[in-house]
């Protein structure tokens, strides 16, 4: 065991997954290496580097995104800022005032920690974060309609990535759910008919990853806040993306902004940190102060409170919206916000280093939910080998993994969603598999 721990092949391992589980790993190849009969000493070194190499890569890794969507759910949604890193870093290493009030030395609150950060973009009276927008519409759905009725327009009753299911979501609340209009047309009307005494909120989602076309009609939002507010039932809106600047400025389609939903009326706002707003895993509520106090009171809340981490990298993000420096700060609309050529400036790089590599023009996705189906011009680099499946695992068992797509019998790693910075390990892992 001790020759096995001191060959630079296995205790070039020690770093990332210590002593304690090379060892695990080693007593676990040495007893199938004694019931194959091949217990030589190069057969137990090479089934163990791959045994390690496979443990390293079933934990959390940073890849390198060549998809081309740059809300990829599965390789964790919006890179956050350097400055949102920097408050993690600065914060998580010791105390902090999560919740404490410096000014009289008693209890403080962590929500209010970013609150005037989420009021002030956002333009709400009052706000409150979760740990995620799930975790917040459940907590409205808590805090306002259980064992009493939701009403919801019959194409908004949808399903998202995960299997989150409106109806499955409101009736784990303990709320009922009342459809209302046709799948293609909903009416204001067909709100008001369905309104009861036991009617507790009118909610509207974001269609996320669908969209219905031709023969349609739906229900304006502000005349559904207007009618909330005339039947005394508020009005909860899922926007789920989260966006708090026009996406137009950036050469994407328009996704309806949080501002645009608290400027409607809509008593309730939900919406994620991770996905254009460019943050860390969160969820958020803003809205009118007397409903955000009624969440802040309900006992389910601390069940879904988020940490000093997730606050000060929230923070940090917001902070890049209030300066204004969001296009330079946050890699979410620096890849939205780059120009064919600059990507084509890029490209040049790639095309002088691997020979049988070429660029071509592309489509990216936002994705995450958000501005579904609206493509976004790009450039990738393709390259054509005999067996695209075997190269793009190759690229994925790199350090970092590269992850790309596979296109027309190519594998395509499209720039937009490869940062700058990115394009030298890039480049290199390309060029050794010439």
């Amino acid at each position: 065991m001790h020759r096995v721990l001191a060959d630079e092949r296995i205790a070039s391992f020690e770093g990332a997954l210590g002593r304690t589980v090379i060892k695990r790993a080693a007593e676990e190849v040495f007893g199938r290496a004694r019931a194959s009969g091949d217990a030589s000493y190069d057969a137990v070194i090479a089934g163990l580097v791959r045994r390690l190499e496979d443990v390293h890569r079933a934990s959390l890794l940073p890849v390198i995104n060549g998809t081309g969507i740059i809300l990829h759910t599965n390789l964790g949604r919006a890179p956050m800022a350097a400055a949102a890193l920097d408050a993690i870093v600065a914060l998580g290493r010791g105390y902090t005032n999560l919740e404490y009030d410096l000014g009289t030395g008693s209890r403080g609150s962590r929500y209010a920690r970013v609150a005037d950060a989420l009021n002030d973009v956002t333009g709400a009276e009052d706000s409150l974060v979760v740990n995620n927008c799930a975790a917040a519409i459940l907590l409205v759905l808590d805090t306002f309609a259980k064992g009493r009725e939701v009403i919801v327009a019959r194409n908004s009753a949808v399903e998202i990535g995960g299997g989150f299911r409106i109806p499955d979501v409101l009736a784990r609340s303990g709320a009922t759910l009342v459809e209302v209009g046709t799948t293609n047309r909903v009416y204001i009307e067909d709100f008001e008919r369905a309104l009861s005494p036991r009617t507790a909120l009118l909610l509207r989602t974001h269609p996320s990853n669908y969209r219905i076309e031709g023969f349609t009609h739906d229900v304006q939002p502000r005349a559904l806040a207007e009618l909330g507010r005339r039947a005394g039932v508020p009005v909860l809106e899922d926007l789920g993306s989260g966006a708090l600047v026009a996406l137009e400025e950036f050469g994407a389609a328009h996704e309806r902004t949080v501002q645009e939903a608290v400027a409607d009326g809509v008593g309730l706002v939900a919406f994620s940190g991770d996905k254009l707003l460019g943050g860390p895993q969160a969820g958020m509520v803003v809205g009118a102060a007397p409903l955000i106090a009624r969440m802040r009171n309900n006992p389910l809340l601390r069940a879904l409170r988020v940490g000093k981490v997730t606050i000060a990298a929230l923070g940090a993000t917001l902070q890049c919206y209030r300066d204004g420096s969001l296009r330079e700060r946050l890699p979410v609309y620096r890849m939205l916000g780059a120009t064919l050529d600059e990507l084509r400036a890029r490209a040049n790089a790639y095309l002088e280093a691997v020979p049988r590599a070429k660029i071509v023009e592309t489509t990216a996705f936002a994705g995450g939910g958000s501005i579904a189906q609206a493509a976004i011009a790009s450039l990738a680099v393709a390259v054509a080998v005999a067996n695209p499946d075997r190269f793009a695992a190759r690229l994925r068992e790199h350090a970092p993994p590269i992850v790309g797509r596979i296109d027309d019998g190519r594998v395509v790693l499209d720039l937009r969603t490869i940062a700058s910075d990115e394009d030298g390990t890039v480049i290199r892992a390309l060029s050794a598999s010439e």
